[in-house]
Formats: C-alpha cells, structure tokens, sequence
C-alpha cells in the first residue's frame, strides 16, 4: 500500500511533535530542579525519540522485505521500553507534584508518538513518489 497520508495527518503529526517537545523543555526550563536533573530528563527525552524511531523504522523495514538484524531490532525496542522506564523512575523518585509529574508523562509519550507518526508520514511520502529512490 503506497498511499501518501493527507497533509491534515501530516500537519497533525508534526503539530503534535512540536508541541510535545516544546511543552517538555519548556517545563523543563520553568522546573526548579537542578540542571543535573534537567539533563537527565532532556537527555531520556531524546533517547526515547531517537529508539521509537529506530523501531518504527525497523518494523517497516521487516514489512518491505528489508533486511534488519535481529540484534539490531532488539535493541531498538530495548531502549525504547528503557527510555519510558528511566523516564518513570525519575519521576517516582522526583520531588516534584503529582501534577508536574503527570504533566512530564503525558508530554513525553506524546513526543515519543509524534516522533513515529512523523516518521512514518515521510517514509510514506518518499515512498509514494514516482521513481523514488527510497532515500530515508
């Protein structure tokens, strides 16, 4: 099925990419926690990203026929469930209200959504295309 997504769905996803992300670090910016501890969390942010991506992508790749080590898709999915868990240990031992907590979960896991349906938004849209060369 090499059927573009309309620009609506791609206009969501990226909308909800950005607005995720930003409403995360802008948390981030306004917490009174220690930059330490806004390391830590910026850096899970982008760990989560970077390994939902890498299982969407290995997902598709094994759909398409293209070949992916199993080793390398263990991973991918290893450091996806890790970032989520680093994420949810930090916030069950953090100092922090249960409002900012939850508020750091829900802005997370929507970037980490986000992430994926952009991904696959431009996986689509390359594939689509005539005479793609499936650069992605």
């Amino acid at each position: 099925m090499n059927q573009k997504p309309s620009s609506a769905f791609i206009g969501a996803s990226w909308v909800a990419l950005m607005a995720g992300f930003a409403a995360y670090n802008i948390g981030l910016f306004n917490a009174t926690m220690q930059l330490n501890e806004k390391g830590y969390y910026f850096t899970i942010l982008i760990f989560g990203v970077f390994a939902a991506i890498s299982v969407q992508k290995c997902v598709r790749d094994r759909l398409e026929g293209i070949p992916v080590t199993n080793i390398y898709y263990g991973i991918a999915w290893f450091c996806t469930i890790l970032s989520i868990a680093l994420l949810a240990i930090g916030l069950w031992n953090a100092t922090l209200a249960l409002s900012e907590k939850g508020f750091y979960a829900m802005a997370f896991l929507l970037t980490i959504f986000a992430s994926i349906a952009v991904q696959k938004n431009t996986r689509d849209s390359l594939s689509a295309e005539p005479n793609s060369d499936k650069g992605f």
